[in-house]
């Protein structure tokens, strides 16, 4: 049976303010979980599941298990930059988001879907990949890390899109990036998700041309529904 999803698109938003819209769902969530299980009861409401699409402002963020060292400019060269920089909850180490890249953020119960943070993030892959193919990029898995790659298994292996997320409960936040017209300029003021020999590029230097971004972003969000059995509200 498809599993019912709340799909939003936040346009251009701070990442801030994303992140604190994100931790309300996830509360949201959470809090009615521990809340059933505390009672041993069934939920009376079904829990939601969102996807968010959005974009934002340019802003460096580091994982949890990531080394601050990896962002490569002071506060001074932040502020020059027009960037902003946060330490945040999730996964991984350090990435970059800006205009002309497109962040999802599923904030699912896994435990209606399936217990299997791998598979969870196999699948995200995948649907990068099947939407790649679609306008004749051949996507594929580094082996070791997350995140959908080009000729992985070449020295020329660069990546396309990141992923890092958060998961409590089997409730999962944060998610992926997939460069689409990004400025890719400013992944050199880091060391992307600390590897410091591997190239990051876009859909618009892959192409040579500029995509449309809401026709990628379209042809993702279905690609996703049929790797997850989702249908949207």
């Amino acid at each position: 049976m498809p599993v019912a999803v709340h799909f939003q698109n936040w346009g251009i938003i701070d990442y801030q303010e994303a992140w604190d819209k994100q931790e309300v769902l996830f509360k949201e969530k959470t809090e009615q979980k521990l809340a059933a299980r505390t009672s041993n009861l069934a939920p009376s409401i079904p829990i939601a599941h969102h996807l968010v699409f959005c974009q934002h402002p340019h802003v460096f963020t580091l994982g949890k298990s990531g080394d601050a060292n990896n962002l490569l400019l002071n506060e001074e060269e932040l502020n020059k930059a027009e960037a902003t920089y946060y330490p945040i909850n999730r996964g991984g180490d350090i990435t970059y988001h800006g205009p002309g890249q497109l962040v999802g953020y599923p904030i699912l119960d896994l435990e209606q879907i399936f217990t299997d943070i791998h598979k969870y993030l196999r699948l995200l892959e995948e649907s990068v990949i099947q939407m790649l193919a679609h306008y004749g990029i051949k996507g594929g898995r580094y082996e070791g890390y997350t995140g959908v790659w080009l000729e992985p298994d070449k020295p020329s292996a660069r990546k396309i899109c990141a992923m890092g997320v958060r998961c409590s409960r089997w409730v999962t936040m944060h998610g992926f990036a997939l460069n689409v017209n990004t400025d890719l300029s400013y992944f050199k003021h880091i060391v992307p998700c600390g590897i410091d020999d591997k190239d990051v590029t876009s859909m618009e230097r892959e192409l040579g041309f500029k995509p449309n971004f809401e026709e990628v972003s379209e042809i993702l969000k279905e690609k996703i529904a049929a790797q997850f059995d989702f249908t949207y509200l």
